[in-house]
């Protein structure tokens, strides 16, 4: 039942709407959830489970009630934390399409100057076209850029505008749903139903599956790629604790 409310939500109302009325969910739902059995490991809290999520196929127990986080944010969130220099250096930062697991905990860290840019988010510092970037070159060290490139339909645009405000020896993490079993990104432009889009491509406003040539095609841009399978190095204990998908694989991409 409740899994058939949040895909009705997910499908009906707008992402900026979603983004404010939660707000005003969370603290109900960490409350009615709190427990002992998973942990979200952006803010330490605890749950007897997590939410359902996801547009088409719905995926039990990865949404948390706290953070609103899911499986690629906090698995996203233990490699910045334990491997990499994120918390600590200062790094002059660009957040496409902020989420909110990251947003405020982004911006309250001394050590970052942190800008976020989207067309639509209410959290947004500057709204910008993200294949058309009013950013000089070479201006960013560190660019989050987490599931936005499968909405863009020209996404080698967007790819080589990122490129271009990186400054060099900057890493950008550029996550996008992936399909590990698929070698080829399946894109087709004809199909615009939105319904068509979500049994195709997992999601209404996606545009194409990407395969495991996305890598090749971000070195194609100019990018030296990491292909950080971060999952394999945790326990099957963590992995279920986190609620973390083991096989993402997560592009760190340098210039």
């Amino acid at each position: 039942m409740i899994s058939k409310i949040f895909k009705i939500i997910l499908n009906s109302i707008r992402r900026p709407i979603l983004i404010r009325l939660s707000y005003v969910a969370r603290p109900i739902l960490k409350l009615t959830l709190r427990g002992s059995k998973y942990q979200d490991p952006i803010d330490g809290s605890s749950f007897k489970k997590f939410l359902p999520y996801g547009y088409e196929n719905q995926r039990e127990n990865v949404l948390s009630p706290s953070t609103l986080s899911l499986e690629r944010h906090r698995l996203l969130w233990l490699y910045l934390k334990n491997d990499t220099r994120f918390f600590k250096d200062n790094l002059k930062v660009l957040h496409f399409a902020p989420e909110q697991a990251f947003y405020k905990r982004f911006r309250n860290l001394n050590n970052l100057d942190y800008t976020t840019t989207d067309l639509n988010s209410p959290l947004a510092d500057i709204k910008a076209d993200i294949c058309d970037l009013p950013f000089k070159d070479n201006t960013y060290d560190f660019i989050l850029c987490n599931h936005v490139l499968e909405h863009i339909s020209d996404d080698v645009k967007a790819m080589q505008e990122i490129y271009r405000i990186l400054k060099p020896g900057g890493t950008a993490i550029l996550q996008i749903p992936q399909d590990l079993n698929r070698q080829i990104t399946f894109q087709d432009n004809s199909i615009t139903s939105k319904k068509e889009r979500a049994k195709i491509f997992g999601q209404y406003d996606h545009v194409r599956v990407y395969g495991r040539d996305y890598f090749e095609k971000l070195r194609g841009i100019g990018f030296k790629v990491e292909e950080v399978n971060y999952g394999s190095r945790l326990s099957p204990v963590d992995i279920d604790k986190y609620r973390i998908a083991r096989e993402e694989i997560i592009p760190v991409c340098t210039k």
